[in-house]
């Protein structure tokens, strides 16, 4: 990885998209710092608290908790983005446009920001009405201040949406992972201050290094797991056939179609979680958390990481039943964001076109069918391999009252995020030499 960075310093064109990217990611930074208007810092700060809300303050980079103009952060989008991607199998026409190429993906990803923008709406309306409601806002609640409360925090989720395009564009890697990278790595340090004061200061020496080595284990192999499932993958020879072309004979070789065993990447583990944080989130607008014992409290509870493998008892330990949620909708994601980039039957016709055929398999339907057999196994055992991932951490905090914001679904997206960027800027450098032989 070093190396890799050391090697893009030294391309003009590469470096510049590294600073732009860096730039950019100050900005976010400071953003999480700008307190968006009409908010009574005081009241807000005892409504969100971690325990509450802390897997998606780690989304927004503890914004949400600081109330600032970023305070929705990228939820928005990710939350867009979902909805449209469902859409498109609901809706033919949609479909048709999706399948469009290029142009299909810029009417998709224009549709996706206006959804943007209206979620971002409806998602600070109801916040101002909730803080309202409570006494949050200076000066009650108004007209004035709704539309100042909706404006600041609609613009702010708006800006890092363009900031995210602007980074895929003239950065590196996809811009909106890399936004959600830097606000998880931001609250990373307070939770390891945490671990620290809970498990090891003022413990016996003993006692202190079994917690720090049982820390750095779930870490370490977690992250383990982590770089395994996102180098595997199966590779599916294809041999072309020789045709005469002009006065040459061309074709003959042999290459393989790469599927990698974690397809959908850290897609999957980021809708499954931002879906689970959602009531939650709505909930707390309200006055609503978790930890009351009424009726919608308890559904929102099981739908709270942090409640779930708390081993005191059937009392506390039913409310896992939301990991089981939260693993079929991993499962489910997975299968849903393949087929989304991988259609097995374009795959196929492509193929045959260029008089590719599979050993053993005959063109056309059997090689979808194929394809879609093998693409199947290897999408839940990429399935698997993140909730195996996602579960570790989830026991360890369950099993010793770990109270940290993070878990496996943060250091999936940090890792996942992290590895996706480095192949990038290596592809850029392999772009950069192949242009430097041709132009020689």
């Amino acid at each position: 990885m070093f190396k890799t960075l050391r090697n893009a310093f030294k391309v003009k064109d590469i470096r510049s998209r590294l600073i732009y990217t860096f730039f950019a990611l100050v900005i976010v930074r400071l953003g999480t710092l700008l307190p968006a208007p009409a908010i009574s810092r005081d009241v807000t700060e005892q409504w969100f608290n971690a325990k509450s809300l802390g897997f998606f303050n780690i989304l927004t980079g503890g914004s949400f908790s600081r109330m600032s103009i970023f305070a929705l952060s990228i939820s928005p989008y990710i939350s867009a983005s979902i909805i449209v991607q469902l859409l498109t199998i609901a809706i033919p026409k949609l479909e048709e446009i999706q399948k469009e190429g290029e142009d299909g993906r810029k009417k998709i990803n224009e549709l996706t920001r206006y959804m943007t923008v209206g979620l971002a709406v409806i998602e600070s309306g109801a916040m101002a009405i909730g803080f309202g409601s409570t006494g949050a806002l200076e000066g009650g609640l108004s007209f004035t201040n709704v539309v100042v409360i909706i404006a600041s925090f609609t613009a702010g989720s708006a800006f890092l949406m363009w900031l995210g395009e602007q980074i895929t564009q003239k950065g590196v890697g996809n811009g909106i992972s890399i936004i959600l990278l830097i606000n998880i790595v931001s609250t990373m340090p307070s939770d390891f201050t945490n671990l620290y004061y809970q498990f090891i200061y003022k413990k016996s020496v003993g006692m202190g290094i079994l917690a720090a080595v049982i820390i750095l284990a779930v870490v370490i192999l977690t992250i383990v797991l982590v770089l395994i499932l996102q180098d595997g993958e199966r590779k599916i020879p294809v041999q072309y056939t020789k045709k005469v072309q002009g006065r040459k004979m061309v074709g003959g070789q042999t290459s393989n179609i790469p599927l990698k065993v974690n397809t959908a990447g850290v897609m999957p583990v980021i809708f499954a979680s931002s879906l689970m944080n959602f009531p939650i989130l709505v909930g707390s607008f309200f006055g609503v958390y978790p930890e009351r014992a009424h009726f919608w409290p308890k559904v929102l509870k099981v739908l709270d990481q942090r409640s779930w493998l708390v081993f005191k008892g059937w009392g506390e330990f039913k409310y896992s039943l939301g990991l089981l949620i939260y693993i079929a909708m991993i499962i489910f994601f997975a299968y849903f964001y393949t087929s989304i980039t991988f259609n097995p039957i374009e795959v196929a016709n492509n193929m045959k076109k260029q008089g590719g055929f599979i050993p053993g398999i005959r063109p056309g339907k059997p090689t979808t069918d194929y394809l879609t057999k093998v693409l199947n196994h290897i999408i839940l055992i990429g399935a698997i391999g993140l909730t195996i991932v996602s579960v570790i951490p989830i026991i360890f905090s369950g099993a010793f009252d770990a109270r940290v914001s993070f878990g496996g679904t943060s250091i999936i997206i940090v890792v996942g995020v992290i590895i996706e960027t480095i192949q990038q800027i290596e592809s850029l450098l392999l772009v950069r030499h192949y242009k430097g032989f041709l132009n020689d």
